[in-house]
């Protein structure tokens, strides 16, 4: 197991990385105001047979921190220069959430240089379609939690109160609160502040109104799974956009597999671990990569 910080030509990337460098390995991205840590439970999975890296993206974890940059552009591009230092040249990229949608424009853009494409609820993300949704909305209701005195015990017990529904075994036996934690700073006076600043975290919010994912869902030329999660079947705005997006990927796309995770939450990386990489596994074996 390697954990280390990369010095790009653009930015320093903190990454994970642990397994058999002998096939396409996997690039894990995690989601917005989230870490590499997302993937703890999986990782173990995939790492059996292939290379597998988790990254930290610009900002979040252990990487570097900067004021801009945050658009799906210079994210792209500092995958780029990461993968080139690295010497790596085809990977599979999965992408939990915003992570999703990362991977998506990079593959879009780099159609030659990825040989597969997973979505873990997330990439198709269009938060400008929302019925009666405007920019001004959306930085209110997707703006992270002012945590603003709040200490760390207070925040583990927030983390103790949240719905994780059905957990599986091994998601049961791992410690979420300390995952969850890694997320933040802990200061001298005991309180606590997110690693991802809320600048940040708003410019993030700004780009996603700008990013049609139709747009590069047309470019894409390698194999792409789609994970989403769902707690029910109620037909909702939200599932008959999702489904659209679906649908138009399902058409633009010459292999495009969507398999649903039912009964699960958003972070079904940790709930579900062994259902998510047991899906991930399988599609890459099917698909030969």
């Amino acid at each position: 197991m390697i954990t280390d910080t990369l010095k790009t030509n653009r930015i320093s990337i903190y990454y994970k990385r642990d397994g058999n460098s002998s096939k396409n390995p996997y690039l894990l991205i995690h989601g917005l105001a989230s870490n590499h840590r997302i993937w703890d439970l999986i990782f173990p999975f995939l790492s059996q047979d292939r290379d597998v890296i988790a990254i930290d993206v610009r900002g979040h974890g252990e990487s570097e921190k900067t004021q801009d940059g945050y658009d799906f552009e210079s994210i792209s591009l500092d995958l780029s220069s990461f993968l080139n230092k690295l010497g790596i040249n085809t990977p599979i990229l999965v992408g939990h959430s915003w992570g999703g949608s990362i991977a998506l424009h990079y593959a879009a853009t780099n159609p030659k240089l990825v040989s597969g494409l997973i979505f873990i609820d997330g990439g198709l993300i269009d938060i400008s379609s929302i019925q009666n949704n405007s920019l001004e909305k959306a930085l209110v209701d997707m703006a992270p939690p002012i945590f603003n005195g709040v200490t760390k015990e207070q925040l583990l017990e927030m983390f103790g109160n949240r719905s994780w529904n059905d957990r599986d075994s091994v998601s049961l036996k791992a410690n979420l609160n300390e995952i969850g934690i890694s997320k933040f700073n802990t200061n001298t006076d005991g309180t606590v502040m997110a690693k991802f600043s809320r600048d940040s975290h708003l410019n993030v919010i700004r780009e996603l109104w700008t990013h049609n994912p139709r747009e590069f869902l047309t470019q894409i030329q390698c194999p792409t799974l789609n994970l989403p999660a769902r707690m029910d079947q109620n037909i909702n705005d939200r599932f008959q956009r999702r489904n659209e997006l679906i649908e138009f990927a399902e058409s633009n796309i010459d292999s495009f597999t969507t398999i649903w995770l039912e009964n699960s939450i958003h972070d079904v990386p940790l709930q579900r671990p062994i259902l998510v990489a047991d899906h991930i596994l399988n599609w890459t074996k099917n698909n030969k990569l």
